[in-house]
């Protein structure tokens, strides 16, 4: 389904026109006004990339919520839109429910679409903050992969956006959404570790591989605004993501669009190792690592690495993949460790073993089986990530996993990302965020971006 070439300021332009409409038209609004009053009342969603990501785990998370209705995908290969049409039917089929799914080749021409009240952006990580901050500016919902953004800069204009826009925005920081992890950050807020001094965070790196090859960009494959605001280079499968399947894309281990496991597992364990350490809208006073990065091949993400970050409340944080994956709490009374399982570092993707650790544990078994009483520290409980966005959409409450939490998340990532990269420590003012007398780290904490492609084209 090929869809007209839709300029920048054909979007703008029908976009203002869109919104005077509206204003001169009130009865005409999206379903999300009326909420359970809604003629349909099912909140109408729209899909932004239909990748491995989109169909493991955000288009089922979402779908599996009767309140809501993908009635949409956009995707740049024509193959993977019309396997997003299809997963969609199909699923929706097996539920007793005819949909016909609509495709775009441009997410700008679906966030024209009126009907869609919320789009769900599981891009490649160089497209996650700009596609988020222009559906705000349409006046959509949206839930976002992490990481939240590429750069400091243009994560702190997403969060500005939405907080001024006033769309629900929940990041996919799922963790958040998982028993084991609100009840750690519960006990360590509430001294049962007695004080808090350590964290120790387990991740792993990402290992090298060959030179890419140079191929012929595929048919149906619209590769320059795939690689959006950053600079272009050969086509190589290797590089982006296979045409066959949805194994783990080659994208994923390339500097040119992202920073590699910092950012991509980082995100989860700092988001909820902030949660414990009572940081969640600040981040550390000074950072400084040293990692291995490929000596040779296209692939060029750090490998072994350890990160050390100080807080200003004396809490040291220890970042790397000698420690198991997960986070470890260390207090003047003992330790607390949570994670999802155990997992160990491949050439495909962090995979679980078959000894798995606990996934809640703990220096005495009497910690865990301690009760967080009335009056004490209660943090927001969360069933599933795609769920409670969905709540909030209907009732106006902020979600678990918000734009500004995200955001002071991803920036953790992207400092530790930077102080790889630089062989000095860091010192770091979170409330400025800035680097402090420190020109050239400050170079870093933003990207040239490619015209037209680049949250700096974006106009609001």
């Amino acid at each position: 389904m090929k869809s007209p070439k839709l300029s920048r300021r054909n979007f703008v332009e029908k976009t203002i026109k869109t919104t005077a409409a509206a204003i001169a038209m009130p009865m005409i609004v999206p379903s999300s006004v009326f909420g359970k009053n809604a003629p349909s009342n099912k909140l109408q969603i729209g899909q932004i990339g239909c990748g491995r990501i989109a169909r493991d785990h955000d288009m089922p998370g979402t779908m599996q919520h009767d309140v809501a209705r993908l009635i949409s995908v956009c995707d740049l290969d024509s193959n993977r839109k019309v396997d997003g049409k299809k997963l969609v039917e199909d699923y929706y089929k097996k539920k007793g429910t005819t949909v016909n799914v609509s495709m775009y080749d441009d997410y700008r021409e679906m966030l024209l679409n009126k009907e869609i009240d919320a789009v769900i952006v599981s891009t490649p990580d160089h497209w996650h903050a700009q596609p988020a901050i222009e559906a705000a500016l349409a006046g959509k919902h949206v839930y976002l992969q992490k990481p939240t953004s590429l750069t400091i800069a243009e994560g702190r204009m997403l969060s500005d956006v939405i907080n001024r826009t006033g769309r629900i925005l929940q990041v996919g920081t799922q963790q958040r959404s998982s028993p084991q992890f609100r009840y750690a950050a519960e006990l360590v807020r509430n001294g049962r570790i007695g004080k808090l001094h350590t964290v120790k965070v387990g991740l792993p790196g990402d290992p090298g591989g060959p030179l890419a090859e140079t191929q012929p960009v595929p048919s149906g494959f619209n590769f320059d605004m795939w690689l959006g605001s950053t600079p272009e280079m050969p086509y190589s499968e290797m590089l982006v993501h296979p045409q066959k399947g949805y194994g783990r894309p080659g994208w994923l281990r390339k500097r040119q669009f992202g920073a590699g496991m910092i950012t991509g597992w980082g995100q989860h364990h700092y988001d909820s190792a902030a949660w414990g350490m009572d940081t969640e809208y600040t981040g550390p006073i000074s950072v400084e690592a040293v990692a291995e990065f490929p000596k040779s091949g296209s692939w060029d993400v750090h490998g072994d690495f350890m990160v050390k970050a100080e807080y200003e409340n004396g809490i040291t944080m220890l970042t790397s993949g000698g420690f198991p994956n997960g986070i470890r709490y260390e207090g003047t009374d003992g330790w607390i460790f949570v994670t999802r399982g155990a997992y160990r570092a491949t050439a495909s993707d962090p995979i679980p073993e078959k000894n798995g650790v606990k996934s809640l544990d703990a220096s005495d078994p009497k910690i865990l089986n301690s009760v967080i009483g009335k009056d004490e520290i209660h943090l927001y409980e969360s069933n599933e990530q795609h769920g409670n966005w969905l709540d909030c959409i209907q009732s106006g409450k902020q979600p678990i996993s918000p734009a500004e939490i995200g955001h002071r998340t991803c920036s953790i990532c992207l400092i530790s990302d930077i102080a790889m990269q630089l062989p000095r420590k860091l010192n770091w003012n979170p409330k400025t965020e800035r680097f402090v007398n420190d020109d050239e780290a400050n170079s870093m904490l933003s990207r040239p971006q490619r015209y037209p492609y680049g949250t700096n084209y974006v106009k609001y």
